[in-house]
């Protein structure tokens, strides 16, 4: 029995491979009603032979790891869709997001019972990527919760 192969849809996954670091501007909300800077990193590789990106994510603040994030993304062939299980330092459950990329940017949403979630990776600069997660309570009126600019780190 021959193996599957990743195809197109795991192929565009790989644009957001690499090791990056960036200045992060967070808005004031309920979890941080003063918002502020941090320093993040994100190491995103390649897993299951192709077929997965894994992204390793933690936040800087004031010197000292406030935040961490563990993500797999995956092209999900019956609905159509990417989608991102997300985990992180919260302790919440995971949250998956689901969405599609638009040239070379990835659009993800989630609902859950906080509200809804969408993120935003764009790729289309080579050796940069942006990304930002805006909130919602109803999916309609959205604001930026987080704006992150990184960079390819050498």
């Amino acid at each position: 029995m021959e193996m599957p192969k990743p195809g197109e849809p795991h192929h565009h996954l790989q644009k957001l491979l690499g090791s990056w670091v960036g200045e992060e501007r967070l808005s004031p909300s309920p979890w941080d009603p003063v918002g502020g800077t941090a320093v993040g990193r994100v190491d995103n590789r390649s897993a299951l032979d192709g077929f997965v990106v894994v992204q390793e994510y933690e936040q800087e603040r004031n010197g000292a790891v406030g935040f961490r994030g563990h993500g797999v993304f995956s092209w999900d062939p019956a609905r159509r869709c990417y989608a991102l299980h997300w985990f992180d330092s919260m302790g919440m459950p995971p949250n998956e997001f689901t969405g599609q990329f638009e040239g070379d940017v990835l659009t993800l949403s989630n609902r859950s019972p906080q509200g809804h979630s969408r993120a935003v990776f764009d790729v289309r600069e080579p050796g940069r990527y942006v990304f930002r997660m805006d909130m919602s309570p109803d999916g309609t009126q959205w604001q930026t919760f987080m704006e992150g600019r990184y960079s390819r780190r050498a």
